[in-house]
């Protein structure tokens, strides 16, 4: 249920793992990461359009770096696909409002991959640092509009 009583905002902070688990185990062709950001992209319109529908605010949150994962071993294409999935997020318009969650926590000097500070230590998931600085970084004047 997209409506629950008394909600009035989404916060959309999906995707990194269908963006990982495409080439978890080895590459694939570039048609399939083609297909795979626009299915994202559509499930996210998805999303926005439902939400809209019953009166909420959706705001998307950025995917978050994840190379050097050694879970997923992301390569070039798949960071070009969360790279291109960021774009629309902050892009697009779609979303009532986003939040930034990739600024916040990539490492400046490799913004492929998360701030060593911030790195739980997999590559993959924030430290609760981490989590910290993304609690901080959300806005919020968004949740009195």
């Amino acid at each position: 249920m997209l409506a629950p009583a008394n909600v009035r905002w989404v916060i959309v902070f999906e995707g990194v793992n269908d963006l990982g688990r495409l080439a978890r185990n080895g590459e694939v062709p570039p048609v399939e990461h083609a297909a795979l950001v626009q299915r994202v992209l559509t499930a996210y319109t998805q999303v926005i359009a439902r939400a809209h529908a019953h009166g909420l605010r959706v705001y998307g949150a950025t995917i978050t770096p994840y190379v050097g994962s050694t879970y997923y071993h992301p390569g070039p294409l798949g960071e070009s696909d969360r790279r291109a999935v960021n774009r629309w997020i902050r892009d697009s318009g779609h979303f009532d409002a986003v939040i930034d969650f990739d600024a916040v926590v990539r490492d400046p000097q490799h913004p492929d991959q998360l701030l060593p500070t911030y790195d739980c230590g997999d590559h993959l998931h924030p430290s609760p640092g981490g989590y910290k600085a993304m609690e901080t970084a959300i806005p919020l004047d968004l949740f009195t509009r």
